[in-house]
C-alpha cells in the first residue's frame, strides 16, 4: 500500500474537514494514497499542460449502494465512469479531479481502500488526478461517501456526436449488459449470484482507442457507454438524436445466463440495467466486421455483437425483434424500474 497505515478503528471526524491540522493530514494522507497518480502540487488549482487547440470535459457524481462489492468499489467506479465519459467522445483522457464528500465515522481504513482503487483505476486508464477536495459532514448529512469527478481530455481528432447517426449504421455493443447492476443487487439484498455475475467496471479508453485506430475515420460514427437507464436509455437518446428507428433484436443481445436468471427471478429486464464497462456502438455496415474483430481481441470486448441496426422512420422510435418474431415499440421508462444502486 501506498498510503499510510489505516487501523480498524480509525474514523473521519468532523475536525478533518475544518481546514486546520487534521485536514491537512486527511489531505497528506489523501495524496500519499494515490501516489503517482496525482500530481496536484496542494495550490489552489493545478496548472497543466494541454497539447492541443480542442479539450473535452466531462464532470459526474457517485453515490454506489453498496459502497464495496465483488471486484470493485466507488472509486473504482468514479474513475472507470469519467474516463469512459471522455473517452466515447472520441477525446484522450487526461487530467481527473477528485471531490470527496465524507460523513463523520467513516472508517478511514474503508477510505483509503476507496482511494486504492480510484489510484489503480487512474494508473490502468494512464490518467493523472490532478486536484481534489474534502468535505466532512455530521452524521445523517450523508450516506458514507459521495464522489465528485471532473474529467479532462484531448480531443485528437472528429469528435464522436450523437446526431451522426444515420439510417444503414449497424448497433453494437460491446459486451454483456446487466451484470453490474446484477451483482450490486446480488450483493445488497444476498441473493447468491455475486460470484458468478461480477460488475463490469472497467476503464475502456483502451478498447475505444484501439477500435478508432483500427478502422477508416468515420466508419464508427457514434458511441456510447451504457450507464444508467441501461441499454433502453442509450437507444432512445440515439433515435431522438438521429430521427430515426433503432431496430435490434432481443434474442443478439449479449447476456450471461446467470444475469437472465437473477432478472427473471427479480422481475426486471436486464436493457433497462445500468453498466459500467459496456459500449453501444454506432457502426458503417461495411466496416461492423473489423470493429467486431478488434473488440474481440481486447478483454474488455470479447463478447462483443451485433445486436440491430439504424432504419429511416418517420418519428423517432426504438423497436425490438422478440424470438418469435414479431416486432414492438419498446417504450422508454419513465423512472426506474429499481431501486437506485449508483
Amino acid at each position: 500500500m501506498t498510503g499510510q497505515h489505516a487501523s480498524d478503528n480509525e474514523e473521519v471526524v468532523l475536525d478533518h474537514g475544518t481546514g486546520a491540522r487534521l485536514s491537512r493530514e486527511l489531505v497528506e494522507r489523501i495524496a500519499a494514497t494515490l501516489g503517482d497518480t496525482y500530481i496536484g502540487a496542494m495550490e489552489d488549482s493545478a496548472v497543466l499542460d494541454v497539447p492541443t487547440g480542442r479539450i473535452a470535459v466531462t464532470t459526474d457524481s457517485f453515490v454506489v449502494t453498496p459502497l464495496f462489492f465483488g471486484n470493485g468499489d466507488i472509486g473504482k467506479v468514479a474513475v472507470c465512469g469519467t474516463v469512459n465519459d471522455l473517452a466515447v467522445s472520441g477525446a484522450r483522457p487526461l487530467y481527473l479531479t477528485l471531490g470527496l464528500i465524507i460523513e463523520t465515522g467513516f472508517p478511514m481504513s474503508s477510505l483509503i481502500r476507496v482511494l486504492e482503487s480510484a489510484r489503480d483505476a487512474a494508473r490502468e486508464a494512464g490518467v493523472k488526478i490532478v486536484a481534489g477536495d474534502t468535505k466532512v459532514v455530521g452524521k445523517g448529512e450523508a450516506d458514507r461517501l459521495f464522489i465528485n469527478t471532473t474529467g479532462v481530455g484531448v480531443v485528437e481528432r472528429p469528435p464522436l456526436v450523437s446526431r451522426a447517426v444515420r439510417p444503414g449504421n449497424k448497433i453494437v455493443l460491446s459486451g454483456h449488459i446487466g451484470n453490474h447492476s446484477i451483482h450490486l443487487l446480488s450483493v445488497r439484498e444476498g441473493l447468491g449470484f455475486e460470484k458468478r455475475v461480477q460488475s463490469d467496471c472497467a476503464p475502456l479508453n483502451g478498447l475505444i482507442e484501439a477500435v478508432l485506430r483500427g478502422v477508416p475515420e468515420g466508419a464508427v460514427t457514434a458511441m456510447r457507454d451504457v450507464t444508467r437507464g441501461g441499454l433502453c436509455a442509450v437507444l432512445h437518446e440515439f433515435a431522438r438524436a438521429a430521427g430515426a428507428e433503432l431496430s435490434f433484436t432481443r434474442a443478439a443481445l449479449p447476456v450471461l445466463p446467470e444475469a437472465v436468471m437473477a432478472a427473471d427471478m427479480l422481475g426486471i429486464n436486464l436493457i433497462h440495467l445500468a453498466n459500467e464497462g459496456c459500449l453501444c456502438l454506432f457502426v458503417e455496415a461495411d466496416k461492423v466486421g473489423d470493429v467486431l474483430g478488434i473488440l474481440r481481441a481486447h478483454p474488455y470486448g470479447r463478447n462483443a455483437a451485433v445486436i440491430g441496426e439504424v432504419k429511416s422512420a418517420p418519428a423517432p422510435v426504438v423497436s425490438v425483434i422478440e424470438p418469435d418474431g414479431t416486432q414492438t415499440q419498446l417504450e422508454e421508462l419513465y423512472g426506474a424500474e429499481l431501486p437506485r444502486l449508483c
